[in-house]
């Protein structure tokens, strides 16, 4: 699978101007299907639901940016380590994502769009995990 950024820029244009209605939506879903993940989150949702929207725009922007992204999705990954996010946690957070985005986007949602942001999470998937991953073990070391 290969990303497309001109299918993930577009689709998140599509998608960007329902602003907070986004992020509700995903919380709600990845909660509804995934239980188990609410107790790593705050009661009041407000600040966690814009720094998601800021990472995916950041996401997006820096899309054809490497270095850039990939610092930022390391950073995210060692700061969601000391949240207690672990890498089980990722397939229910993409399910979630995509799942979002499909609702979101209407008719720019293709199977060609959705293969690319899958492309898209697997890269997220390895950065932050590995991020995650290397923060636990030091922090185990400590």
């Amino acid at each position: 699978m290969s990303i497309d950024p001109l299918l993930v820029k577009s689709s998140f244009a599509a998608v960007e101007p329902h602003g907070t209605e986004v992020t509700a939506y995903f919380y709600r879903h990845l909660f509804e299907h995934h239980p188990a993940v609410r107790g790593l989150f705050a009661e009041h949702m407000d600040d966690q639901q814009d720094r998601l929207f800021a990472a995916l725009g950041a996401l997006v922007t820096h899309l054809e940016d490497t270095d850039t992204l990939v610092g930022i999705l390391q950073d995210l990954g060692r700061r969601h380590a000391a949240y207690g996010a672990l890498p089980e946690h990722f397939p229910a957070v993409g399910g979630s994502l995509l799942a979002t985005l499909a609702h979101f986007a209407g008719d720019a949602w293709t199977p060609e769009t959705e293969a690319s942001w899958t492309a898209v999470y697997g890269v997220v998937t390895d950065t932050m995990g590995g991020a995650l991953a290397d923060a636990v073990r030091s922090a185990a070391r400590d």
